[in-house]
């Protein structure tokens, strides 16, 4: 098992390399807009942008290497800086999406695989489809128009109402009303949080739904499962002590895998609801042309997918060790 953590730990550092290649020339080699030539060219002596392609990399995997994503270019403040703030923000609201994912997933996909080809199967399986082809922006558009605007029932944007004071402590809004015992700053967060959660768990929700439910079928046809129903062991036995945890490895890749996408729709969830997050905050240098901003941003979510697909690895090859010998 520690050979096997070894090398993935090994074979991440070229991976994490590789990215940061990609990232660099993704946003060098396009052509620029145009410009004065006086701004033009401060621009390019403060970015280096004179230099050879070479060493402009060669700086920029220096400057990575001590922690320094550059400045923005309208507000000259430190890209890590900025990230730090806004973080906590697109983390919680990916944790609370994939919590939903990962109970309704897992749960379709369960009942469906116990209940293959009945009707709550159909059902299942025809809104894993819908839940898939969904737009992220529409359907989000759709829930502010239901529940904010029609019924009222939910907050329209933003993560906490104006007039909620609450203190700072971790900038992830609900940890920090447990923290401070806030508990109406603790309700109106999760309030604020529930809209934008689930329009960015429509997808994940289905894929999982999906993976657990095939994972299932595979594991419930093998001979032990039926010897373990001939011995007369309950249906709940069965399903959870020996058919899912054996079919748990492909349905932790695929959740763990959700996570970094939930990263990605989190930039139009969070240019919808107006939260305000790393995604948003992305959208909004793009618009404004702050190439340090959207370079660091792109790091920050490759280099968290990379570290959570090792992760995933390890996980699964603690669930089923034979995978550590492959």
């Amino acid at each position: 098992m520690l050979a096997y953590i070894t090398r993935r730990i090994l074979i991440l550092i070229p991976t994490l390399l590789g990215v940061s290649v990609l990232v660099f020339l993704m946003l060098h080699l396009p052509p620029g807009e145009r410009a004065s030539g006086s701004a033009l060219q401060g621009i390019r002596d403060h970015l280096g942008l004179d230099n050879p392609l070479h060493v402009q990399y060669g700086m920029f995997l220096k400057r990575l290497l001590k922690g320094d994503l550059g400045e923005t270019i309208w507000t000259r403040q430190k890209v890590w800086h900025e990230v730090k703030e806004r973080f906590p923000a697109t983390i919680e609201l990916s944790i609370a999406a994939l919590a939903i994912s990962c109970f309704f997933g897992i749960l379709f996909g369960i009942v469906s695989a116990t209940r293959q080809s009945s009707v709550f199967d159909y059902l299942s399986r025809v809104g894993a489809l819908v839940g898939v082809s969904l737009p992220i922006f529409w359907l989000g558009l759709v829930f502010m128009l239901i529940f904010s605007l029609e019924l009222g029932w939910l907050p329209l944007s933003g993560r906490l109402s104006i007039g909620i004071e609450l203190r700072t402590i971790t900038n992830f809004h609900t940890l920090d009303a447990v923290l401070t015992q806030n508990w109406a700053a603790l309700r109106d967060a999760l309030w604020h949080i529930i809209m934008p959660a689930v329009t960015l768990s429509t997808i994940p929700t289905a894929i999982v739904a999906r993976m657990t439910r095939s994972s299932m079928l595979a594991v419930l046809r093998q001979d032990y499962i039926k010897t373990a129903k001939a011995k007369g062991l309950s249906g709940f036995t069965v399903t959870f002590k020996h058919a899912f945890r054996n079919a748990l490895s492909p349905v932790v890749t695929t959740i763990g895998l959700q996570f970094g996408v939930l990263l990605g729709g989190a930039i139009l969830t969070e240019t919808i609801f107006a939260w305000p997050g790393v995604g948003k905050w992305m959208y909004d240098a793009v618009m404004q042309r702050d190439y340090m901003v959207i370079q660091g941003g792109a790091l920050l979510m490759a280099a968290i997918f990379v570290v959570i697909k090792l992760m995933v690895d390890v996980l699964c090859a603690v669930i089923n060790p034979h995978l550590s010998v492959k």
